[in-house]
């Protein structure tokens, strides 16, 4: 099963409760932080609909969205054409992609960095980062933590029901691979009024810190910073989230 089809099409109704406007005020403070400015060309990685990317283009941010869903895309070109923005999409793979020119920032967040699961993937990522960036640019990405996946989210089920659509979300952890496995089942009202069952399968992966700075460096990258999620402090031990600035 592939991921982001069917919930494509359900994913804004379930993500109204993220408070994007506040996670994208603290993104651009830290891009400001690292001397990006607005009007800079900035790629955002796995833009899904593209919600960050529109709210980063209304700060005056040039703005590339990459993702490997064709459904998502799809969706995020028609919220862009209705909003009145211009704003250009790509379907490529973050752990191989290519840009027309090299930009002065990236910027992944909202888990999209969790989906890459082994440690080569994860330098291939950085080394496409790498490739695509201006000397001195920067790339700001979250990751969820292994504390998350190991002790909030294991073994627990959520279940949301809608007028017109339903889901339930199990997950699973796995100890040994630190992969969260989310089995998705979408129940979405077709014309007739019937509900249709659809079914995904998601897997996104805990790593270390030091794992992290180290495939970076092994792409020619430097980690120069790591934040506890939307804060300036250092990463503990009851951290859920974690900010990363990389440098090339």
């Amino acid at each position: 099963m592939r991921e982001y089809t069917d919930f494509a099409y359900v994913y804004d109704e379930y993500m109204d409760n993220i408070p994007y406007d506040e996670w994208c005020a603290y993104l651009i403070q830290l891009l400001e932080e690292y001397h990006i400015n607005s009007e800079d060309s900035i790629v955002d990685l796995g833009c899904g609909t593209g919600t960050v990317t529109r709210i980063l283009d209304k700060a005056g941010y040039d703005c590339i969205g990459i993702d490997m869903s064709q459904d998502m895309l799809t969706i995020a070109s028609e919220k862009t054409i209705d909003s009145g923005q211009e704003i250009i999409y790509s379907l490529q793979d973050m752990r191989e992609f290519s840009l027309p020119y090299e930009v002065s920032a990236m910027i992944s967040i909202g888990d999209s960095m969790n989906y890459i699961t082994s440690m080569d993937d994860l330098k291939n990522v950085f080394e496409s980062v790498k490739k695509g960036l201006v000397l001195g640019g920067i790339f700001i990405f979250d990751l969820k933590t292994i504390h998350f996946f190991k002790d909030i989210l294991r073994d627990n089920t959520y279940a949301e029901n809608r007028e017109t659509s339903a889901f339930i979300w199990n997950n699973y952890y796995e100890d040994d691979t630190r992969n969260n496995i989310y089995d998705l089942a979408i129940f979405v009202q077709n014309e007739d009024g019937l509900f249709e069952r659809f079914e995904e399968q998601h897997f996104q992966h805990g790593f270390e810190v030091d794992e992290v700075k180290n495939a970076a460096q092994a792409a020619g990258l430097e980690v120069i910073a790591v934040y506890d999620a939307f804060t300036h402090n250092e990463q503990n031990k009851d951290s859920e989230r974690l900010y990363y600035i990389v440098k090339k």
